[in-house]
C-alpha cells in the first residue's frame, strides 16, 4: 500500500485565533489560547482524490491524518434508495451504509460506523507511541478500537458501563493487548467516561479524546465523503441520531472541507438530528437556542438512558457548547434536532428491513423514524437529496451467519469515585 503518501500533509488550526500548530505528539487541544475550542485539521490536498477501494477506508486518506496504514478496513457505502424511497415517496434518497452487508460491499465486522473513528485515530498513532490508548464507550465505540487494536496489536484499555457489556461481541477472539475495565452496575456511560479520565493520570497511558481528537471526527466524515462522491454532490439533507455529536460535527466539517474543493457544490446541508426519547438534553438546549445544555439531575438522567433502546446515545457531557461543536454546527447548517421515541424507532427500523433487506441497529432506527417523522410532516420536498447516515447494521445477519462470538469480559470492575492511587494499583496487578 506504499503509493498513500505518509504521514499525510496537513496542521491543525485553532478556531479562535487562526493559529495553527504541527501535529506532534498526540495534540488534543491548543495551548495558549483565550477559550476551548475543537482544532480543525486542514490538508494540504485541498481537493480529495480517492483511492482504491481496496485499501479500505484509506481510499480517503487525502483528508485523514494518517502516520500508519491499517489492516482489515472498510468504507461506508452509499447508495441510492428504491423500495424504501418508493414508500416514503423520496426521489433522492442516498443510504450512507455502515456495517455488514457483504452484496453492498460492506464488511465492517463490529458493524458500526465506529470503526470508522477507531482506523482513523489508530492510524493517526505513530508506530513509535507505545503508551496505551485509553476509549470510553457505551458499547459500539468499544467494540470497534477493541477489533481495530487487536487486529493490529496497538495496547487499548477500555472502560466501558457494566450494563452495555453486552455489545462487546466479537467474531474472533482478541489478543491480550486489550484491557477492559468497568464501573459497577447502575452506573452509566458518563461514569465510564470519568474512570477512564482518571486512568489517563497514570503514567504510560494517553486519552483517546473524544471529539478533540481531529482523527475521530475526520474518521467519521468520511460517510459523508462517500455519499458526495458517490451522488456527484452534496446533499441538501442529511439525517442522523446523536449521542455525543461528533459525527453531526464531522458531517459538518465535511462539508465545509467540500465546498473548498469546490467540485460538489456551493451550498450547506441542513443537518437533521435525533435523540432517543425520554432522554434529549441536546433537544432541550436546541429548542432554547442555548449554548449551555440545562443542569440535569445526575439520578433522573440515568434513570432516563435506561428507558432508552438505542443505549449508545446517552452522552451526557456532549460537545455541545464548545467553539466548534455541535451548536456551532446547528447555527451555521440552519439545522433541527428532536427526539424519537422506543416504538417509532422499532417501527422504523422494522420498516426499514422489509423494504431494503438488513436488520439496523437502535441508533439508527432513531435518524431512520426522524426521517420517516420529516416525510409524514412535509418538511422535506420530495425530489430533495437526502443522505440518510445508517450508523450500524447488519448485525443480527453476522450473528446468524457466525452461529458463535466471543465476548470481552472486564478485567476489573471498579467505582468511578476510586481513589486514583487505588485505581493505579489495581491496574498494575491486571
Amino acid at each position: 500500500m506504499s503509493e498513500i503518501q505518509l504521514p499525510t500533509r496537513y496542521h491543525l488550526a485553532s478556531r479562535i485565533t487562526g493559529n495553527t500548530f504541527e501535529d506532534k505528539g498526540w495534540i488534543l487541544d491548543a495551548t495558549g489560547e483565550p477559550k476551548p475550542s475543537l482544532l480543525s485539521s486542514v490538508y494540504d490536498n485541498i481537493q480529495i482524490t480517492l483511492n482504491d477501494d481496496r485499501y479500505g477506508i484509506y481510499k480517503f486518506g487525502d483528508w485523514l491524518p494518517l502516520h500508519r496504514i491499517l489492516e482489515g478496513s472498510s468504507a461506508p457505502v452509499t447508495f441510492k434508495s428504491e423500495k424504501f424511497a418508493n414508500h416514503l415517496g423520496l426521489e433522492n434518497l442516498y443510504i450512507t451504509f455502515s456495517g455488514y452487508w457483504p452484496e453492498k460491499g460492506a464488511l465492517m465486522r463490529t458493524c458500526s460506523f465506529k470503526e470508522t473513528e477507531a482506523y482513523s485515530v489508530c492510524a493517526r498513532l505513530r508506530p513509535e507511541q507505545h503508551q496505551t490508548l485509553v476509549v470510553a464507550s457505551a458499547g459500539n465505540t468499544a467494540r470497534a478500537f477493541a477489533r481495530v487494536c487487536s487486529d493490529n496489536n496497538i495496547p487499548l484499555l477500555l472502560s466501558v458501563p457494566s450494563d452495555t457489556l453486552c455489545a462487546l461481541w466479537f467474531d474472533t477472539p482478541l489478543n491480550d493487548c486489550i484491557t477492559l475495565i468497568s464501573p459497577p452496575p447502575g452506573c452509566d456511560y458518563y461514569d465510564a467516561i470519568h474512570l477512564s479520565n482518571l486512568v489517563c493520570q497514570i503514567d504510560g497511558f494517553i486519552p483517546e479524546g473524544g471529539a478533540k481528537n481531529i482523527a475521530r471526527r475526520d474518521g467519521m466524515a468520511t460517510t459523508v465523503l462517500s455519499a458526495a462522491t458517490t451522488i456527484g454532490r452534496i446533499p441538501d439533507l442529511y439525517f442522523q441520531a446523536i449521542g455525543s455529536g461528533t459525527g453531526a460535527i464531522a458531517a459538518w466539517e465535511a462539508n465545509l472541507r467540500l465546498l473548498s474543493d469546490g467540485r460538489f457544490g456551493s451550498h450547506k446541508m441542513k443537518l437533521v438530528l435525533s435523540q432517543n426519547y425520554p432522554f434529549h438534553p441536546m433537544v432541550d438546549a436546541w429548542k432554547a437556542r442555548s449554548r449551555d445544555l440545562f443542569p440535569q439531575d445526575d439520578q433522573l438522567a440515568r434513570e432516563q438512558v435506561m428507558e432508552i433502546n438505542a443505549k449508545v446515545l446517552s452522552n451526557r457531557k456532549p460537545p455541545w457548547g464548545i467553539i466548534g461543536g455541535l451548536f456551532d454546527a446547528m447555527v451555521d447548517t440552519d439545522g433541527e434536532l428532536e427526539f424519537m421515541t422506543n416504538r417509532e424507532a422499532a417501527d422504523a427500523a422494522r420498516l426499514f428491513e422489509e423494504t431494503e433487506g438488513i436488520d439496523i441497529h437502535p441508533a439508527a432506527a432513531v435518524a431512520t423514524a426522524s426521517l420517516i417523522h420529516a416525510v409524514n410532516n412535509k418538511s422535506v420536498s420530495p425530489d430533495a437529496v437526502i443522505m440518510l447516515n445508517i450508523t450500524g447494521g447488519g448485525e443480527e445477519r453476522l450473528k446468524r451467519e457466525k452461529g458463535s462470538l466471543d465476548f470481552l469480559k472486564p478485567s476489573l470492575v471498579i467505582s468511578p469515585d476510586v481513589h486514583l492511587s487505588e485505581l493505579a494499583s489495581k491496574l498494575m496487578e491486571i
